[in-house]
């Protein structure tokens, strides 16, 4: 029934530490955020110019109207959205990045995608990377390919973050292979995650429990695990939640619970962490369906006969059978839909890890999502749901 959070990026092979800053900083000017600035910037100029001539003049009438003093409005709007345009279409300024230097990060979630594609690319990069897979022991694929690279840099190992056992088999494993365990662990990426949909209704109790075993207990189980090496390091841990951990959305109430508790516990850390020198980044990613395949035609006809065939004969009668295939229709319609490159992500959490002043989030989303993301999370709920819901 779950589909993963991720997809594969042929990327691969070594550079040399000299060139790490370098190439990272190119890869900060990668064509998102051309592409991304100019829509921003052009979004951001439409407003202005529809607010600083229709709102000042609608103002102004209303000051006359009141009997009070009018006010120029145009210059504060157009200044306010200079800003808008310098804090968000700008590409990032760089704020001095980590030497690699032998320094080792934990992935977890490195069957396919996202984790898949990290772990290749940090590797690229010049760090030890060790690759937490789900079905090594099963001879998945995307072990069996990371071990190919015959890299003493790149160790793969099982690791089921569901699994007690398997974590603490994981960290003695990192510890014992760390170059200087004295020196610690510089970084954890907590990627491993699943997602499926449904209405509340249609939803059994155990899915909710299974979604967020994986997607929050298994990055509290990994963080409580690795914490005293990376606090040994001053290191970084990084939380790949999603855009869903800030806003909802219909008929992915066990995806968002999950990712909601996340950010929770990543800012709660995050607190914490501070007096030991830690830095806990949280990224968020919007809709990357076609390049991870999160979702295809075939998994959500899976889910949706499951999800029918499990409700009770009181919701079916309630809904009808009409309203469910519209909801599964929807959602197979965004099958495919989305960027179809994870370098944003990719680019984001490798910030996350060596910037020497990483962000508390990130957010690698189509300008379209970051417009709804703050409406969704500034406006009055009243106002918001008018617009999307």
């Amino acid at each position: 029934m779950w589909a993963c959070l991720y997809s594969r990026d042929p990327a691969g092979g070594d550079v040399s530490t000299a060139s790490l800053e370098n190439k990272h900083q190119n890869v900060k000017m990668a064509p998102r955020s051309v592409i991304k600035g100019v829509l921003l910037v052009s979004f951001s100029v439409f407003l202005t110019l529809v607010l600083g001539v229709g709102l000042p003049a609608l103002l102004n009438a209303l000051m006359r109207l009141l009997g009070l003093p009018e006010t120029s409005v145009s210059e504060c709007i157009v200044l306010l959205y200079l800003c808008f345009v310098l804090c968000v279409a700008t590409p990032r300024v760089p704020r001095g990045f980590e030497k690699v230097n032998g320094k080792a990060v934990l992935i977890t979630g490195c069957d396919t995608g996202i984790g898949y594609a990290l772990a290749k690319h940090l590797h690229q990069l010049g760090f030890t990377v060790f690759a937490g897979c789900l079905h090594k022991d099963e001879g998945g694929e995307g072990a069996k390919d990371l071990e190919t690279l015959h890299s003493d840099r790149m160790k793969v190992l099982q690791l089921d973050v569901c699994s007690e056992e398997q974590v603490n088999q994981a960290v003695d494993y990192v510890r014992e292979n760390l170059e200087d365990s004295e020196r610690g662990l510089w970084a954890v990426v907590n990627n491993a995650g699943i997602s499926t949909f449904g209405e509340v209704e249609f939803t059994a109790m155990d899915t909710y429990k299974q979604v967020s075993e994986v997607n929050l207990w298994g990055t509290v189980r990994v963080t409580k695990a690795v914490l005293p090496l990376i606090r040994r390091a001053k290191g970084r841990v990084v939380n790949v939640s999603s855009l869903f951990g800030r806003i909802g959305n219909p008929a992915r109430s066990s995806y968002c619970v999950s990712k909601y508790g996340l950010e929770a516990f990543s800012d709660c850390l995050r607190y914490e962490m501070k007096t030991w020198g830690v830095k806990v980044s949280i990224v968020e990613p919007g809709n990357f369906l076609a390049a991870t395949g999160i979702l295809t035609r075939d998994t959500v006809a899976a889910m949706a006969n499951r999800l029918w065939s499990e409700a009770s004969a009181v919701v079916k009668e309630d809904y009808g059978k009409a309203h469910f295939e519209r909801q599964v229709a929807a959602v197979r319609s965004h099958c495919g839909s989305g960027d179809k490159d994870v370098a944003p992500v990719l680019d984001d959490i490798t910030d996350a890890i060596m910037s020497k002043r990483p962000y508390t989030r990130y957010v690698p989303i189509q300008p379209h999502w970051w417009i709804r993301l703050q409406l969704m999370s500034h406006l009055p709920a009243a106002v918001s749901d008018l617009l999307y819901i």
